[in-house]
């Protein structure tokens, strides 16, 4: 594998790690900037969009010598042409929805798991309060996991050698655990294989990316904005599992 994909997992997992320095340095810088008992959740929001964004500019500057880096396939598949790569990122989105739905399902019906996400709920609490989060969770974010999880960790360093089930398998897997909810390690998992899927299928990592990235756009516009289409999509997720 590339020096520099190593190099950019390297960069993923010190932003995962970088609160035990960050959040310390922001709660003794921004008491000169806001109230004592506003401290704790300013840090940890400006901690997230500061080691998000350099991440985010690091990837990209040790992508920055490969010719249209986004959409460049792996050389392990042939690129599909633009307008089929369209369509499948159009319909990756209701592809990966639907997989989430199932896997959701499965969890309570099956293991008895409660189907809402801390993580997501904890994430939408904090756009509430700080819009510019969504521009973490919506797009920075999923940007540097497809890169990460799907690029580098599935196409370059395991397809070749587990093929396409066990490539997706310990990506997806590993993808689920850097979201900190192993309980909802299928669900995760589910999300994983289908835009593991998506990339194979077009051989340019912008597909999943542009499913990724609208996915998460949309769970957070329903999900702030009409309660009425939550309840939709709940009564869509029951009836997908009364199918099951």
């Amino acid at each position: 594998m590339k020096n520099n994909y190593w190099l950019i997992v390297l960069t993923y997992i010190a932003m995962q790690l970088s609160g035990i320095i960050g959040l310390p340095l922001m709660g003794w810088i921004l008491p000169n900037f806001v109230a004592e008992d506003q401290v704790a959740i300013y840090s940890v929001v400006s901690w997230i969009v500061i080691s998000f964004s350099i991440a985010m500019l690091i990837t990209l500057y040790f992508l920055r010598n490969e010719r249209h880096s986004m959409n460049r396939s792996m050389d392990l598949w042939e690129r599909m042409p633009i307008g089929g790569s369209i369509a499948w990122a159009i319909g990756g989105i209701f592809l990966a929805f639907v997989a989430q739905a199932v896997a959701g399902t499965i969890e309570q019906q099956v293991f008895g798991i409660n189907g809402e996400s801390q993580n997501t709920q904890d994430i939408l609490r904090l756009i509430n309060m700080f819009p510019v989060v969504i521009l973490i969770s919506s797009v920075i974010g999923p940007i540097l996991e497809e890169i990460v999880f799907r690029k580098i960790l599935f196409g370059a360093l395991l397809y070749r050698r587990l093929g396409f089930f066990l490539s997706a398998l310990v990506s997806s897997v590993i993808f689920s655990l850097a979201h900190g909810e192993p309980e909802h390690t299928l669900l995760y998992s589910a999300m994983g294989f289908t835009f593991a899927f998506l990339y194979v299928k077009t051989g340019r990592i912008i597909v999943p990316i542009i499913a990724h990235v609208s996915m998460n756009t949309l769970v957070v516009l329903i999900s702030t904005n009409s309660g009425d289409l939550i309840k939709e999509l709940e009564k869509a997720q029951s009836f997908i599992g009364g199918l099951l």
